[in-house]
């Protein structure tokens, strides 16, 4: 199939690109190459891409209608996968905006894409913050995300509600895919395991938010991968009038205390953590928890790599990275 993937040079992009050139599929990349984090990493994520047959590489930004749109267009996908979005919920309020520019405008003129040639399917990167803070019970589809903590959630919420409006008005299935923090290999820097590998590997200390007391539901990116994978062909269906549209939890529904987190890490590197508390920071939430019921009725399968595999398997990626670097 043709498929067209958004954030083709992201962390989960990459890896997803990969698995589904493997497949035997044409890949048609689009990314917009910012600077939120080390471009060098995301022309490195590319180089892993661009000797594979079926790749295609496109840049451009969303919130460029005109590059957005001839890159679609040359596509002619049959299946969108828009990953791409202004990540994180830390930002400094100077640039809150890239939040809208990227998550509403770019998501807006990719539906807008889609509703002028349909793909068979669109699959919509959005994300467990939706839910805000919860009481560390699992979360599940049907519960209420309308109390975002973060200018980051609050644009996954919207464009979640964007993609649904599409559905309704002009019967685009689509599949929204509520990430649970997903790590490994090719990471992305600003996320908590690649801090703090890179930390304890150069005995910098760490940085640990509200008292080492929050904890989240891990996903390894192999097991995310599996799941994307696996709903590519799973195609909402209209029914009785119902949308289709359709919203699912991607994670393996076992939260990992981060000071457990942060052992798997001193054992994989063989080395102590040097830990500086600070308080919890405005929109993390305490606890992420998912209910992956419906993933698995749907698919037959959940995330299961436990964090200590996984980061084991980050480390090794790590080291071997850093020193290709040089550094």
């Amino acid at each position: 199939m043709r498929i067209f993937l958004t954030g083709s040079a992201g962390f989960i992009g990459m890896h997803l690109a990969r698995r589904l050139l493997g497949s035997g599929h044409q890949v048609f990349g689009y990314d917009g190459l910012t600077s939120y984090y080390d471009v060098r990493l995301k022309r490195e994520r590319l180089a892993q891409l661009e000797p594979l047959p079926g790749f295609f590489a496109g840049t451009g930004l969303l919130e460029d209608q005109p590059t957005l749109a001839a890159a679609y267009r040359e596509a002619a996908p049959e299946i969108v996968i828009h990953l791409a979005a202004q990540a994180g919920v830390r930002n400094p309020l100077s640039m809150q905006r890239t939040y809208l520019d990227a998550n509403l405008t770019g998501t807006f003129n990719l539906l807008e894409l889609c509703r002028e040639a349909p793909p068979r399917h669109l699959l919509f990167a959005s994300s467990s913050s939706v839910y805000g803070q919860t009481d560390g019970s699992p979360s599940r589809e049907t519960d209420k995300t309308d109390r975002p903590i973060s200018l980051y959630a609050a644009t996954k919420k919207s464009g979640e509600a964007m993609t649904y409006s599409y559905a309704h008005l002009f019967g685009l299935p689509v599949t929204a895919l509520r990430f649970f923090t997903v790590y490994g290999p090719w990471g992305r820097p600003d996320m908590a395991l690649f801090k703090f590998v890179d930390a304890i590997e150069n005995d910098r200390p760490i940085t640990l938010f509200g008292e080492g007391r929050m904890q989240r539901d891990f996903t390894y990116i192999d097991d995310n991968i599996d799941a994307v994978a696996a709903l590519v062909d799973l195609v909402p269906k209209r029914n009785e009038g119902a949308a289709p549209w359709r919203v699912l939890n991607i994670a393996g529904g076992q939260p990992v205390p981060l000071m457990r987190f942060i052992s798997a890490i001193e054992a994989a590197t063989g080395k102590r953590a040097l830990i500086d508390h600070q308080p919890m920071q405005p929109g993390d939430v305490g606890s992420t928890s998912a209910d992956a019921t419906a993933l698995q009725a749907l698919t037959g399968r959940i995330p299961t790599i436990p964090v200590e595999e996984g980061i084991t398997r980050f480390v090794a990626w790590y080291r071997e990275w850093t020193k290709t670097r040089g550094s």
